[in-house]
């Protein structure tokens, strides 16, 4: 006996979507092209039905693009690009965990070494700063802009003046944004950073920085279990 197809409603009604968003999916490559009824009507099956739940599931750990992606690379199916990009999102995965490190070392040398009241007159330029951080001194004037940077000025040429301060917040906020972090999140960062009683909070912003980044892994770990199934029915229902 033939399965019967299944409908659009059929396929989100598993994960409470509409039958717009199936739909969707379908137009973007997301899942395979359905069949056509003679009166035109999507029919789908259980290897439409594994795609999406393949996709679904790969969303919360490698984000909604990357997961359209791997699941247009799998219809395919193309397994060198398929696994080239779970690979990429694994090594993004470990270098923002690397740079989570960099930053809590940071922030723990920070704290440990506060800038001496008798060090704040010193400072370097913004051509200086800016070339130590790697960035382009636009950067810094866009983050002095944001909240994140306060120079000072030099009183005979009106030049800025990052003092050591400063340049600990530069610091910081490069890392961070390495991290991800967008500027106004920084911001708040770093004014916590300036005030001496702000290590708690900090602390807090880096243990929920580091649980994101295991949801991350738990999300692609269950992932997989998923995607390996609809690579085995794509595999099944392939001609010989």
């Amino acid at each position: 006996m033939a399965r019967r197809a299944l409908r659009p409603a059929d396929l989100a009604g598993e994960h409470g979507l509409s039958a717009q968003a199936v739909r969707n999916y379908e137009d973007e490559g997301i899942i395979p092209p359905a069949a056509r009824s003679p009166a035109g009507y999507r029919q789908y099956s259980a290897v439409h039905a594994q795609a999406l739940r393949a996709f679904l599931a790969l969303r919360p750990g490698y984000g909604h693009q990357p997961a359209a992606a791997i699941m247009r690379a799998a219809h395919r199916p193309d397994e060198e690009t398929l696994f080239r990009l779970l690979d990429l999102a694994h090594a993004e995965l470990l270098r923002e965990r690397d740079i989570l490190d960099e930053v809590a070392a940071a922030l723990d040398a920070l704290t440990a070494a506060p800038v001496r009241d008798d060090d704040r007159t010193a400072g370097v330029s913004i051509g200086v700063l800016a070339h130590r951080l790697g960035m382009h001194p636009a950067s810094l004037r866009k983050w002095e802009q944001a909240g994140i940077l306060r120079p000072h000025r030099d009183r005979a040429t009106g030049h800025r003046v990052y003092p050591p301060e400063a340049v600990r917040d530069a610091q910081m906020a490069r890392h961070l944004r390495r991290g991800g972090y967008p500027l106004p999140q920084i911001r708040l960062f770093v004014e916590h950073l300036r005030d001496a009683g702000g290590t708690a909070d900090l602390g807090k912003v880096l243990h929920e920085w580091r649980a994101r980044l295991h949801r991350r892994s738990r999300a692609m770990l269950a992932a997989a279990r998923h995607l390996d199934e609809y690579l085995d029915l794509v595999a099944s229902t392939r001609p010989e």
